[in-house]
């Protein structure tokens, strides 16, 4: 969940991708993910974007949104 990147309640730069630098990708190896678009915050735009392409240098799949009514925004095939 994006909120687990707030940093003192907002998204900050420096420390987002501090946090995304940290992810352990082999979790997502070969895997669908869906990046949940809800938050307590407003997300910025950047913020996704930097999430997205580091999940697709090994995610198989990714999706936006909610599960029942996601967009594909990446797909290895």
């Amino acid at each position: 969940m994006l909120d687990d990147f707030l940093d003192n309640g907002i998204i900050r730069e420096k420390s987002f991708r501090q946090q995304v630098d940290e992810i352990d990708l082999d979790v997502y190896l070969d895997k669908k993910v869906i990046i949940k678009g809800c938050a307590s915050v407003m997300i910025p735009t950047w913020a996704y974007l930097m999430l997205t392409a580091k999940l697709a240098q090994v995610a198989k799949k990714i999706y936006y949104g909610e599960p029942r009514h996601a967009v594909k925004i990446y797909s290895r095939d």
